[in-house]
């Protein structure tokens, strides 16, 4: 008896003690960078462009170097299936060794992910050494996301802003629309020279809400859940504004651009005359590749347009949380911040504030050259909010049931 109560104790204390052994404390951060040196980060995020890809590509090899961290990114068309996978691994009862460590996250997805307990946290973020840089006071779409509070949740990696675009060359900037209305009527005067790509691509599910945003009645209504009693009448302004505007697209509605990248290359061969997308600096930074002209150029409506801050997140049971923590302050680091705010490399703004840089980090800001497309901080206009993530979940099914197309 005497015997099997020893082992049963000694199994307990060896219990607690690799526990303790594996344990993050944010708060510890020597720790966690040693605990984070050989780890593999498997990170989840969208894949679909070619300039993102190779700096996340630039990240892996500076984690590796400065860290001893091996960054693999898996790529991803779709975050959502990200979401499922980490669910599927709950259900299961994969509590732990996850096959997700970070996950490129925003909006809809983080809704669901901190609904259903799929995430890490709260409260790593404010404990990563880079975020005492981070712009809190002035950019509130850092701590609530789409109108879910983040909780230090999520980490910020960027910001956006719909911007619209069009080559100087053919179209004159008096002709350009300046609100939905405004693109309504110039679609019927120029059929076929605009569309948008299909939902749930997020580009063409931004383009839905920036419309909804502007022709509901109350838009407060947006900020807050919406049930499917609700949602046929709320919504109705914008469905009656895809019918008018469906025959007047690119190939009549029959087919959409799978994706950003696939919208700008019908800009660059002249099928289209007006695109968008999520980055002020995309434009730039595509002529700086050489994927577009160098006529091309930006504009938003005066009104306003939809912005966001997109964001970094850790599974609940992520097998390299060390990793995926040193991972998610290195994202923030001003080093990390600038190169990518460079519209050579990806030109996504950035998430810190330059009046806490030091001086040799802010003049890293303060050397990059935006580029001749990208529109100054007072051209871009009034932010509008993201509505509520239940918006988005109901607006794809409708227009899926309505519209949708296999392209």
């Amino acid at each position: 008896m005497m015997k099997t109560l020893f082992t049963a104790f000694a199994a307990l204390i060896l219990s607690a003690s690799l526990a303790s052994a594996d344990e993050i404390d944010p708060g510890n951060w020597d720790s966690v960078v040693r605990k984070a040196s050989g780890q593999t980060v498997y990170w989840n995020a969208w894949g679909g462009s070619e300039s993102i890809n190779d700096y996340i590509g630039w990240v892996g090899e500076e984690l590796r170097e400065q860290f001893g961290v091996k960054l693999v990114h898996v790529k991803l068309d779709d975050t959502a299936n990200a979401v499922a996978a980490v669910l599927t691994e709950k259900a299961a009862g994969k509590h732990d060794n996850g096959a997700i460590d970070l996950i490129w996250i925003n909006g809809e997805n983080f809704a669901s992910m901190k609904r259903q307990g799929l995430l890490y946290g709260p409260g790593w973020v404010q404990k990563l050494p880079n975020w005492r840089y981070v712009d809190v006071e002035n950019r509130p779409t850092i701590t609530t996301d789409f109108t879910i509070p983040t909780d230090g949740m999520e980490s910020p990696w960027g910001m956006a802003k719909l911007v619209f675009f069009y080559d100087s060359a053919r179209t004159e900037a008096a002709d350009l629309p300046d609100s939905a209305d405004e693109l309504l009527q110039w679609a019927k005067r120029n059929p076929g020279r605009f569309s948008y790509p299909q939902p749930p691509d997020f580009i063409g599910s931004s383009f839905l809400k920036q419309v909804l945003s502007e022709r509901i009645d109350d838009p407060s209504r947006l900020l807050e859940p919406v049930d499917a009693k609700e949602f046929p009448a709320l919504a109705k302004p914008l469905f009656d504004y895809l019918d008018e505007l469906h025959p007047h697209l690119w190939r009549s509605a029959r087919a959409f651009p799978r994706d950003y990248p696939s919208m700008s290359q019908l800009l660059a061969d002249g099928e289209l005359e007006i695109t968008f997308a999520f980055n002020p600096a995309e434009a730039s930074s595509a002529i700086a590749n050489d994927l577009l002209p160098d006529t091309i150029r930006s504009f938003t409506f005066s009104g306003g347009t939809l912005s966001n801050t997109h964001f970094v997140a850790i599974p609940y049971n992520a097998a390299a949380k060390a990793g995926a923590l040193v991972t998610a302050n290195f994202l923030l680091s001003p080093e990390a911040q600038a190169r990518k705010q460079d519209p050579d490399v990806w030109g996504d703004p950035t998430v810190l504030a330059m009046e806490k840089l030091p001086d040799e980090d802010r003049a890293r800001f303060e050397a990059l050259d935006l580029g001749v497309a990208t529109l100054s901080p007072q051209e871009l206009g009034p932010a509008l909010p993201e509505p509520h993530p239940s918006w988005m979940a109901m607006i794809e099914k409708e227009w899926a049931a309505r519209y949708g197309v296999a392209n």
